[in-house]
């Protein structure tokens, strides 16, 4: 994965997150109050993927035992090296250690790469939501993994 470290976002790797999601057009636009609110919150998990700089990052949550990745987001630059399945792989686990039986997501229809990165992961399409994303317009993806039904070390290459 060339070197790259997924470890908790913390304070010092805001200003490069929200820089790298306005780089990534599909990622959801939160703003950098509501990533400063993620780190050291205990009901999410806010990773992000280190060398020389944020190369991506990842958000979860788990709510009545049900895990969601809300975002994750990889630099142009760093996209089919593993990084996305290395942070994929941390919210999974961090998901499942708080109590998590599945982990839902939504992604864009035509995220073609990502949505092959989490069937490979056990990630099964459960439904569709017409006219989901804005900017562009675009059906989600709800996908769905449960326990059992693939590897939760999705980062291990």
């Amino acid at each position: 994965m060339n070197g790259v470290e997924v470890r908790r976002a913390g304070a010092v790797d805001l200003e490069e997150v929200v820089r790298l999601e306005r780089e990534v057009e599909t990622a959801p636009h939160w703003g950098e109050g509501v990533y400063r609110a993620m780190v050291g919150d205990g009901s999410r998990c806010f990773y992000v993927a280190w060398r020389e700089g944020v190369r991506g990052f990842g958000v979860g949550r788990v709510t009545a035992r049900v895990g969601e990745v809300e975002s994750l987001a990889v630099r142009q630059t760093e996209r089919g090296r593993g990084v996305g399945r290395a942070l994929l792989g941390a919210v999974m686990e961090w998901c499942v250690a708080a109590g998590a039986r599945e982990i839902e997501l939504e992604v864009r229809e035509g995220g073609v790469a990502a949505r092959r990165l989490y069937e490979s992961v056990g990630f099964v399409e459960v439904g569709r939501r017409p006219g989901y994303y804005r900017e562009p317009v675009e059906t989600a993806v709800l996908m769905r993994w449960r326990g059992g039904e693939g590897a939760v070390s999705a980062s291990k290459d």
